[in-house]
Formats: structure tokens, C-alpha cells, sequence
């Protein structure tokens, strides 16, 4: 009895350096590792968000006369108090606005089509029902709603977007979370918390309000960028981030494409930050460009990302995006694909869009002009056939849709893209 009884404490004593010793023969070897041992995290089941493919929506598109609080072509120009015109924008792709019952002039000329070129505004109760209707026909699990420093002239539209967002998402069966960009806001860590409390938490009661583990889900994005719009230490950083959890959320940050390295885009001695995150989701805009770009970012940063996050307990978002439409990007799709095959074959936990509606940068996935006959003459905007192959106005939404399929094993898990560019 007393030598089993030695044995088994002996054993007891030593599973600690064993536990160890396995860990540290599937991590990277060559980053530093989550130091914190008083608690052993686990990647998450499926839920709101782990498992799924979520997009980012920014709705903050206005105009003159849609009845907003800004009143003004907010984020359509330059000088938002003047109406779009050729000398007077802020997008770089022209949307598709056949579906929206409610549109609102511009100076640019009429489409090549003929049409009178307008634009839409994300006030529109219609604009944002529809745009989560599309969300659910093209199987899209959820929108994470930018918000950006609420205080100001854009405070009250942003909450107004947050409500028609908690409604649209309701009636549509869709899921949403907010998603703080901590860009430029020099009192980020005392406003946001009280943002939270006084406003957003209201729509956690939302049976729509995605939630991970039993929680509901936020998102921080902008931890950690080595910018003059990110001046935050680490410190500081993770005490929001604790903050939130204490109020019972589950914590996504998006964060530099480079986090695990701590260099390029990333501060230094920043991995104690994004440790502290439950999910993490590395931006990758204007990283990448083509399909050979996503192989070099699979092997090298994807893989490896998602070696660390598993070893770490940390859920896995890399992002997927269509490509910059003005910059020739897309190949009709193949560039998108080429990403959701890699991102699946990497492992992760879920997959993020950027973006749904991002028609300032041309990373949209929403209708977007088919062809030329669709953009105001003279206009220079590029349509969806810019390479010679027609595609449809609601392609990307396509695509992503069998995106989402591949990635949750509904299709075969292929490097070929299945959809069709026109129906």
C-alpha cells in the first residue's frame, strides 16, 4: 500500500511538468506564450460567433432629407453638408440601389443606363431591413455594428443605428454584436465603459444579441496598432478588456495583422493585451491583394495564429474580404475563395467579412454596380465585370454565402470556387 500510495502522489506531483512538457512540443517555439497558469483555457464550442461567419457592417451612410440626426451625406463625401458629386466623394465603388424603396440625389450625372444616380441612406428603416434580409437569403450568421466614439455630431445617429440594427436583426432572425473602434478616441477607457453601461447593454436583452459561451459578445478593434490613432499601453488596454468580462461578456479584439509577432503593424510587449482576449480577429486589409498573397499568409501568419490561439485557450476570427474593387483585386471572386479555403484549412473558429457595406473602401460585399451601365457616366468607378467577367450585383453575397457553407462542412471543402458569377 505505502509504495502505490508514494507512486500515486509522485505521479500527482509530476502531471504539472508533464501537462507542460506536452504543451510546449506543439507551440511556437520561437513567440512568447499566455504566462497566466492559474487558469487553463480552452477553445470554445459552437455558438454565436465560434463556428460562424459574421460580417462587419458599418450602416453609416446618411443624407439630406432621410430624417436622420445628421441630416447630412454622412460618409457618402468629403463635405458631408454637400450633396456627392465628381469632386465631392468618399466612396470609391458605386453601390447598386434597385432594391432600396427610398434613394436621394447626387450631382454626378445620370448611370450610363440612364437612370438618375442616387444614393441610399442606412437611416432608411427599408435600407437596413433589407440589408439583414440579404444577411439571412444568403446564409450570414451575424453583423458586428461599428461604433465608433459616440460622442459628438455622429453620437445620435450611431444610437438611432444601433436601435434600427437591433430591430432589423429581430425581424430578419440574423445575429448582432457591437463592435467598438477605438480609433482616434483620446478618452476610449472611461467613455466606452460608460457607453456600455448607459446605452449599448440594453440591446444584450435582444434574443438576436449574439452570444458565445452564454455571454454577450464585444468586440474592441484598434488594441495595439502602432499608430498615432492607438496611443494606449498595454495597461490600459487590458483593463477595459477585464472590465467588460467583469460585466459578463465574452471579449473579441480585432487586432494587428502581425500581434503574434509584435512587430510591423503591432506595438512591442503588447502579448499580455491580447491574451486577455476571448477570440481574437487580426485585421488583414490592405495586407493582402491576391490569391498568392493568402498562400504566403496561410503558411507564414494564418497557421501558425491559430497553433497559438489553440494552445492558448483563444478562439480564432481571421478575416476573409472580397478585395479592393478600385484596385482590381477580385478576379471575379477567385481572390475571396482562395481565403476561405485557406482560413478553413487553417482551423478557425470563425471567420470575419470585411466588410459588408464598406463602399468607401471598395471592400464591400453588398449589391455593388454589375456594370458599367450601372455607374454614372464619366465617373471612373470600376463595376463587378472590371476583369471581363460578368458577375451580378449580389455575387459577393453569393459567394460568401457558400463561404459559409464550406467553412461549417455543408460542401465540400474545395480550393475551387463553386459559385457561378451571374445566376
Amino acid at each position: 500500500m505505502r509504495i502505490r500510495e508514494m507512486n500515486a502522489l509522485l505521479l500527482i506531483a509530476l502531471l504539472p511538468v508533464i501537462i507542460s512538457s506536452c504543451s510546449k512540443k506543439s507551440s511556437p517555439t520561437s513567440h512568447p506564450t499566455n504566462t497566466d497558469t492559474t487558469v487553463v483555457r480552452t477553445q470554445s464550442s459552437v455558438g454565436d460567433v465560434v463556428g460562424k461567419v459574421i460580417v462587419g457592417y458599418q450602416g453609416w451612410f446618411a443624407a439630406i432629407g432621410d430624417g436622420s440626426p445628421i441630416n447630412e451625406y454622412w460618409h457618402w463625401t468629403q463635405n458631408w453638408a454637400q450633396e456627392p458629386s465628381p469632386t465631392n466623394t468618399g466612396i470609391t465603388s458605386w453601390p447598386d440601389v434597385r432594391d432600396y424603396t427610398s434613394t436621394y440625389p447626387t450631382q454626378y450625372p445620370n448611370l450610363n443606363n440612364g437612370s438618375p444616380a442616387n444614393v441610399f441612406s442606412s437611416f432608411s428603416d427599408q435600407t437596413v431591413n433589407i440589408q439583414f434580409q440579404w444577411m439571412k437569403e444568403y446564409g450570414i450568421d451575424g453583423a458586428a455594428l461599428q461604433r465608433f466614439n459616440p460622442s459628438g455630431i455622429e453620437g445620435p445617429i450611431r444610437d438611432a443605428m444601433a436601435a434600427k440594427v437591433k430591430i432589423a436583426a429581430e425581424n430578419n432572425g440574423v445575429k448582432f454584436y457591437i463592435m467598438y473602434d477605438v480609433s482616434g478616441w483620446t478618452n476610449m477607457a472611461t467613455e466606452m465603459e460608460a457607453d456600455w453601461t448607459n446605452k449599448m447593454s440594453a440591446l444584450t436583452s435582444s434574443p438576436q444579441y449574439a452570444k458565445q459561451n452564454g455571454k454577450p459578445v464585444v468586440c474592441i478593434w484598434g488594441f495595439g496598432f502602432n499608430d498615432g490613432n492607438h496611443n494606449f499601453t498595454a495597461a490600459t488596454c487590458i483593463a477595459v478588456i477585464k472590465w467588460f468580462k467583469s460585466q459578463g461578456c465574452y471579449v473579441i479584439g480585432g487586432v494587428p495583422t502581425h500581434w503574434r509577432d509584435q512587430n510591423s503593424d503591432s506595438y512591442p510587449n503588447f502579448i499580455s493585451a491580447y491574451n486577455a482576449f476571448d477570440m481574437l480577429s487580426p485585421w488583414m486589409v490592405g495586407r493582402i491583394a491576391n490569391a498568392n498573397d493568402s498562400d504566403g499568409f496561410y503558411s507564414n501568419t494564418n497557421q501558425p495564429d491559430e497553433v497559438y490561439c489553440r494552445d492558448n485557450g483563444i478562439d480564432y476570427q481571421p478575416c476573409v474580404l472580397p478585395g479592393d474593387l478600385s484596385a482590381r483585386q477580385r478576379v471575379h471572386g477567385d481572390f475571396m475563395w482562395r481565403q476561405f479555403y485557406n482560413m478553413t484549412k487553417a482551423g478557425a473558429q470563425g471567420l470575419y467579412i470585411s466588410m459588408f457595406d464598406e463602399y468607401n473602401e471598395s471592400n464591400q460585399i453588398a449589391p455593388t454596380a454589375e456594370s458599367q451601365q450601372f455607374v454614372p457616366a464619366g465617373s471612373g468607378f470600376l463595376s463587378l465585370d472590371e476583369d471581363g467577367t460578368p458577375c451580378s450585383s449580389d455575387y459577393y453575397m453569393r459567394l460568401t454565402g457558400d463561404g459559409a457553407k464550406m467553412f461549417k462542412g455543408q460542401i465540400p471543402f474545395t480550393a475551387t470556387r463553386p459559385t457561378k458569377p451571374e445566376l
